[in-house]
């Protein structure tokens, strides 16, 4: 045999990694006893090995291979890197894959992090869990079959970047009381219950950025009318910028920001949803709402709450179709599903087109919950009913112009009280007898 013929070939990705791992000042964990794709667990082994690369303030270097691990405490200062879809660290059951509390901070890059669906200890919720870690970044990782949630982090900055999750039994990713958190360009699918998750135990400032993701086949496996089922979910977050995401059959909304202020929703693609869309729900105080694709919910957006204190948003550019009227549970109101938008007060509700709501392009106001609401230049197609606004005693203002409403067969615009109609058509004739109402310059088409 020549000396070319023994040669052994060897991936130039993976020669590439490592070579810029040596670069860093990595140490590799042969060197430090671990034995890739052997059939023994080596959790011990692992444990040992990022100690003494954390004393040492270096980068542990995980070669192509499969780790049966557990139990895996990351110490304050823990690097680690591998070859992208050829390291694999596999969770073998009885508590948790990594875990870290406190410390300087946490980077993971490049490795498949395998939770073989084994259940995971009642004190961890992911099989990747950090908390009061100052900076996280979790970078190029695969994470799968977690027994709870992919990545959990809880009162941690940094950043969740590029990395593909699925099978989750909770939500792909979920971050409770962010400290400045960026999750971005991230795969998220089948995962049961909520696929990226926003939450603070109290309301507060957190300023989350959770941009470019991928989100994909979010069940509710735990029910409910809205807690689950989402594809982001924010919760009592104040500051968060939800954008440019493209979010697709999920069981409730795309985007859920309940009780949330400040928080931007802007240029999202979203698709086959099972609830509303898009729904700012609760008491939250200003949300921008622009320019984002909605075909395919129950609803589009609703803007609700006002009775519980939710109030002032800007609703623009945004458009919406295909809806279906069908939810997951019976309504909690009369108006019921297939409405395209839903407003209530302090609002202005500008340039967005909707066609094909089953029950009524926009709906403003929910008896007297209706205050200082501008609806223009708006276009509402093939809608049973364009525009319905609240005329109840107590009802506040509303202006109603520039808008262009094209084959609504019960009404362009018309008065209700609650779920019933109580006036004739307005586009034409104006609203003389309801003081609370401006409209004008509408035109509707037949």
């Amino acid at each position: 045999m020549t000396a070319a013929a023994a040669t052994p070939i060897v991936d130039r990705s993976a020669r590439a990694q490592l070579i810029n791992a040596e670069l860093r000042g990595s140490l590799n964990a042969i060197d430090l006893g671990l034995r890739p794709s052997a059939i023994d667990d080596q959790s011990r082994a692992l444990q040992a090995a990022l100690d003494q690369v954390s004393a040492e303030d270096r980068t542990l270097f995980l070669p192509a291979g499969t780790y049966q691990v557990s139990n895996i405490t990351l110490p304050p200062r823990a690097r680690i890197t591998g070859i992208a879809g050829a390291t694999r660290l596999v969770y073998t059951g009885a508590g948790h894959l990594l875990s870290a509390e406190g410390g300087d901070l946490v980077h993971l890059t490049d490795i498949v992090l395998d939770g073989a669906n084994r259940p995971l200890g009642e004190y961890v919720p992911g099989i990747v869990h950090l908390s009061e870690v100052d900076e996280v970044r979790i970078a190029g990782c695969t994470i799968l079959g977690s027994g709870g949630s992919g990545i959990a982090v809880d009162r941690c900055g940094g950043r969740l970047a590029g990395n593909d999750i699925s099978g989750a039994a909770e939500a792909g990713i979920r971050a409770y009381e962010s400290t400045g958190l960026s999750v971005t360009d991230n795969i998220v699918r089948a995962c049961g219950n909520n696929g990226i998750l926003i939450h603070r135990w109290t309301s507060g400032e957190d300023g989350s950025v959770v941009t470019g993701n991928r989100v994909e086949q979010i069940r509710a496996d735990r029910g409910g009318t809205g807690p689950y089922g989402n594809g982001i979910n924010v919760f009592q977050a104040h500051g968060v910028t939800v954008a440019d995401n493209r979010i697709a059959d999920c069981a409730f909304t795309a985007i859920r920001a309940n009780s949330s202020d400040n928080v931007a929703i802007v240029g999202n693609n979203c698709a086959r949803l099972g609830e509303i869309a898009i729904f700012c729900e609760f008491s939250f105080e200003g949300a921008v709402i622009a320019d984002n694709i909605i075909d395919g919910a129950a609803s589009g957006i609703s803007i609700a709450n006002f009775n519980e204190g939710g109030r002032i948003a800007s609703v623009t550019g945004n458009v919406i179709r295909n809806l279906t009227g069908e939810g997951p549970y019976p309504p909690d109101v009369d108006a019921g599903f297939g409405i395209g938008l839903w407003i209530e007060a302090d609002a202005a509700v500008t340039g967005n087109v909707i066609e094909g709501a089953p029950r009524a392009g926009i709906w403003a106001g929910w008896g007297p919950f209706l205050r200082d609401v501008v609806i223009t230049g708006n276009v509402i197609r093939e809608s049973p009913n364009g525009i319905t606004v609240s005329v109840v005693e107590g009802s506040g203002h509303a202006l109603l112009a520039d808008n262009l409403i094209s084959g609504a067969v019960n009404g362009a615009i018309t008065g209700w009280q609650w779920a019933e109609q109580v006036t004739d058509e307005l586009v034409l004739s104006g609203s003389d007898r309801f003081p609370n109402l401006a409209v004008h310059d509408n035109t509707k088409v037949p």
